[in-house]
């Protein structure tokens, strides 16, 4: 009979992400529950979870982003981008994204990194998004503001998620090789990488056709708005 319990750490990962709890912690808490299932040692559990975390050491680097950003945007990254694009007549939400969308997976299909939400999104993508927005409203509301910053985002994951394996060297496509020549399953890296460039394309044509009504329905919303304050104006004018 199989014995299922060592899975507990799935069960446990998916209820806690789903409470939307701390990650590191669901994680933390779901490694040392899948051991103790496991009868493994809790120094042993404890040894492990160190080993991994000085092995990929690396991951902590993200930390340093965070300051530099602050610079950045202390000395006026953010009204830079927004003046920027204020200057462009033909830019708007929709080609931003999609500008940065393509140029992100082909990076990515290089084996580049140049973007992430600390480093491009929140300080470039976004203000630079939301200005040509105000190009053609002028009064953006917080929650028209709040979803051009969740489209900005979106471009993010699209661009990174559905186009990392495109390139033979990263971890990703590196995990799932590993995995399969294990089981005796003898396929090459450059066959998975295309048979992950029709997603990516596929991830990218969803996403134009998407920021494309988003904007479409922020225009028309605007355009009912300036029309409802025309015609306020014009009944107080003639009130008077």
């Amino acid at each position: 009979m199989i014995d299922f319990w060592p899975l507990i750490g799935i069960v446990v990962i998916t209820v806690g992400l789903a409470l939307k709890l701390n990650t590191l912690l669901v994680i933390l808490v779901a490694g040392v529950a899948t051991g103790l299932v496991a009868d493994i040692a809790v120094m042993e559990i404890l040894s492990i979870l160190g080993q991994s975390f000085t092995q990929n050491r690396y991951m902590s680097l993200f930390i340093l982003i965070l300051p530099m950003i602050g610079i950045l945007e202390r000395f006026g990254l953010r009204q830079r981008a927004e003046a920027l694009i204020g200057s462009m007549k033909k830019a708007s939400v929709s080609k931003i994204l999609m500008t940065y969308l393509l140029l992100r997976k082909a990076t990515n299909g290089m084996g580049l990194s140049i973007g992430g939400h600390p480093s491009m999104i929140r300080p470039l993508i976004a203000p630079m998004a939301e200005a040509a927005a105000e190009k053609d409203c002028p009064n953006l509301s917080d929650e028209k503001r709040q979803s051009i910053r969740a489209l900005s985002a979106a471009s993010e994951n699209f661009g990174n998620f559905f186009s990392q394996l495109l390139f033979i060297g990263t971890g990703g496509i590196l995990l799932i090789k590993g995995v399969m020549t294990d089981n005796q399953l003898d396929v090459k890296l450059e066959t998975m990488a295309l048979w992950a460039l029709p997603t990516a394309v596929a991830s990218f044509v969803l996403f134009v056709i998407f920021s494309k009504i988003v904007e479409v329905r922020l225009l028309k919303s605007s355009t009912n708005q300036s029309a409802s304050a025309t015609a306020n104006a014009d009944a107080q004018k003639e009130g008077q």
